[in-house]
């Protein structure tokens, strides 16, 4: 019997949960099918969308692989974030996906409200602000609109998703670590990619080689009609906090050159039923990618960086604008 997503899912308990979405009768709609055809754009339509979901939604993306026929996602619920949004930024988030009923257009455009509206106003700005947090809200965003575009490329109806999306919570650090290495190792062990870093459509090739086009992702899916607007800063993938801290936990509790290590280790680890794993032969990744401790850790502070220096861009703009 299935059973309630509520009963599956307490940040109380665990923020961090692992998401699996397969395509029907697990078919190669994603990649390149027994005929011959090619759907492999499908993958970059789903990797943009999580990206940018990520931005509207108060949940950061731990780790992700979009595959031919199904997709991971290490997710962590932050619903402490979105109790500090101002009325405006929920419904600027919101109506970046949908278009909202006349009474929230009524208040964007500035328009007088009586008091029973405001109230009302009030009561679905509190509703959208749950939402705003919700696992079950983010994949819904994230699966109807990728399977009404394949459909209608396709030119055919049915569904596109085997079944609801399956959840995971993971309980403890350890579990949190394994399946995001499990996750980032998908492409490897699929043999579809001899290594971590050259696996497309991944968070850990994406960490390494940062490389995503958030401009082109929101004109394309305006485009597409599966995203209303978009003016945000583009978040960027939970961060790696290293060594445990007298605060509070925001990020990932472990260090990234560590993590990377974790993951190579554990792509040469041979599984009886995959078939593929990094070989034996290669140097480790941190030689593949010609880089010492010391250079990796400049990279991945460039990296965060690079994603602070566009916000600040953006919010500059932004006062420019309202000036």
């Amino acid at each position: 019997m299935t059973q309630a997503r509520e009963t599956l899912v307490s940040v109380a308990d665990t923020p961090y949960y692992h998401v699996v979405s397969r395509c029907v009768r697990r078919t190669f709609l994603c990649g390149v099918d027994r005929d011959g055809r090619n759907y492999e754009h499908r993958r970059q339509w789903i990797e943009n969308r999580i990206r940018i979901l990520s931005s509207i939604f108060a949940i950061d993306i731990c780790a992700y692989a979009v595959m031919s026929n199904h997709c991971h996602l290490v997710l962590k619920l932050c619903p402490a974030e979105a109790e500090h949004w101002p009325i405006d930024e929920v419904l600027q988030r919101w109506t970046s996906l949908f278009k909202g009923p006349p009474l929230v257009q009524k208040y964007l455009k500035n328009e007088e409200l009586l008091p029973s509206e405001r109230s009302t106003l009030d009561t679905m700005v509190k509703l959208y602000r749950e939402r705003l947090t919700s696992l079950s809200w983010f994949m819904k965003c994230l699966n109807e609109p990728i399977a009404r575009e394949a459909n209608k490329e396709d030119d055919c109806t049915g569904h596109f998703w085997e079944a609801r999306f399956k959840s995971q919570a993971l309980l403890t650090e350890q579990s949190l670590l394994a399946c995001m290495a499990y996750v980032d190792l998908n492409p490897v062990r699929a043999a579809m990619a001899n290594t971590p870093e050259e696996s497309d459509h991944t968070s850990i090739k994406e960490r390494i080689h940062p490389s995503f086009q958030r401009d082109t992702a929101v004109q394309e899916q305006i485009r597409q009609n599966i995203l209303m607007a978009f003016d945000l800063p583009l978040k960027p993938l939970a961060h790696f906090e290293g060594c445990v801290r007298n605060e509070t936990q925001l990020g990932i509790l472990f260090d990234l050159q560590d993590y990377l290590e974790l993951v190579d280790y554990t792509g040469r680890a041979i599984h009886p039923n995959k078939r593929g794993a990094i070989a034996e032969h290669l140097p480790p990744i941190l030689q593949r990618l010609e880089m010492s401790a010391g250079d990796w850790l400049e990279h991945a502070s460039r990296f965060e960086k690079l994603y602070e220096k566009h916000h600040s861009r953006r919010c500059r703009a932004k006062l420019r604008n309202s000036a």
